[in-house]
């Protein structure tokens, strides 16, 4: 076990990264669902997944009293440019969703990760979350090209400079003034040397935590992770007085106490494994993984819940669903809730399918009969959104929608006018 070292304070509001489990950031496998169910086999943390910090500026944040989430949207229109989006009348304005949260069941464990290559819109867009979430967490690690183009992720690693600044500014402007943590994610890099160094220099920006994925920023999931360059990183953290977080190849919450009492870190995240089954948080004496079917049972319940995006959820059912069993095909192939359901032998909640599917406008199979008897709708290409005087939201596309009756929380932000899209990466 680490050795209890004096460590930086933790803010009031935030939480302290030792000793615990997380489940690690991934592009969609960290949705409300899949963060939901972590918390509820075990996990101790989680981790949104990183989200670009201009597709949150501009957001509204709304409380969402029909699935007692805080919504954060955007308006969007389809077929017209960011630019001219504040010229549509508000009937006219798609709001299209970027983040959703579940304060009652996620806050105080929920850390968003931020992708931001200036301190300015980091801040900016932090500010917007920090009430909600008990930490905000810099990607400095993302190795996709379109993050290390905009001279996010990976790149970050690269111009320590500019990564401090981020750092500083985050802890100054949002960590000390809403008593949040500010934490940061990287990479090793090639030699022990350069780690050390860089290291060195972030622990001294005011963080609370800093997490190292055991790969360099060429390598690839598929390679088995390096952890050689651990224990200096633990060793510089414990020094600092800020906890340490590994992440790379880390199967359950055994092997994950395994690891860290081998090399001295705090802390330990969990990703693909987490990502197929989610019971791997669960404790030794809580036994072993839980058949897949009760995971996936137990996952379409809490996505239907919350009203999650039909395709988030169908591309993790593919990742859940061992890919011999006779239910994989059907799931995989599946168009709405309903399918998926029925395709599950999940009785109980086909109700609650068909009303989420209505909700969000998915249409269940349908033989080339009942297409035909449907009648033809005109797509609507502006993404017009009716609202009716109780200031009900109709559902907009399956793929991106703010669901439920939202009541606007906090006042506007202006949208941002540049044409960068609001994606949740």
């Amino acid at each position: 076990m680490t050795s209890l070292a004096p460590h930086v304070p933790i803010p009031k509001h935030g939480v302290d990264y030792r000793g615990k489990v997380v489940l690690a950031p991934m592009v969609r496998s960290g949705e409300l669902p899949s963060r939901l169910l972590a918390l509820k086999y075990g996990a101790d943390l989680v981790w949104g997944p990183e989200t670009v910090d201009r597709s949150l500026i501009g957001c509204t944040r709304h409380a969402n009293p029909h699935l007692q989430t805080v919504d954060f949207t955007r308006p969007t229109a389809n077929g017209v440019s960011q630019s001219h989006i504040d010229q549509l009348p508000p009937e006219q304005r798609h709001q299209s969703l970027i983040y959703r949260i579940h304060p009652a069941r996620e806050s105080a464990r929920l850390i968003f990760q931020l992708g931001t290559s200036r301190p300015d819109t980091a801040v900016a867009a932090a500010k917007l979350v920090a009430r909600d979430v008990a930490g905000i967490d810099v990607n400095s690690g993302c190795p996709k090209p379109f993050s290390m183009k905009g001279g996010m992720g990976a790149a970050l690693l690269k111009d320590p400079d500019r990564l401090c600044a981020i750092l500083r500014a985050l802890v100054t402007e949002v960590g000390q003034v809403y008593e949040i943590g500010i934490s940061v994610k990287i990479r090793i890099l090639e030699t022990a040397e350069e780690t050390r160094a860089l290291v060195e220099r972030l622990v001294k920006t005011g963080i609370t935590g800093l997490t190292v994925h055991c790969r360099t920023t060429p390598m690839r999931p598929r390679e088995r992770a390096i952890r050689q360059q651990l224990r200096m990183i633990a060793g510089v953290c414990r020094e600092a007085g800020i906890a340490c977080v590994m992440n790379g190849d880390v199967e359950s919450r055994e092997h994950a106490q395994a690891l860290m009492e081998e090399f001295g870190v705090d802390g330990a995240m969990i990703a693909t494994a987490a990502e197929k089954n989610p019971s791997c948080f669960r404790t030794k004496a809580e036994g072993k993984l839980l058949d897949w079917r009760e995971v996936v049972g137990e996952y379409v319940k809490t996505a239907l819940e919350v009203h999650n995006k039909w395709g988030n959820t169908k591309y993790l059912l593919g990742q859940m669903i061992p890919g011999k069993q006779s239910a994989y095909r059907p799931v995989t192939q599946s168009k709405s809730y309903e399918d998926v359901v029925k395709a599950l032998e999940l009785e109980t909640l086909i109700n609650m399918a068909r009303d989420v599917d209505h909700a969000l406008q998915i249409r269940p199979r349908e033989s080339k009969a009942e297409s035909k008897k449907r009648p033809n709708e005109v797509p609507n290409l502006m993404g017009d959104v009716k609202r009716s005087k109780e200031n009900t939201s109709d559902a907009s596309e399956a793929t991106d929608s703010s669901e439920g009756k939202l009541q606007v929380f906090s006042t506007a932000i202006t949208p941002s006018r540049s044409s960068v899209p609001a994606l949740t990466i």
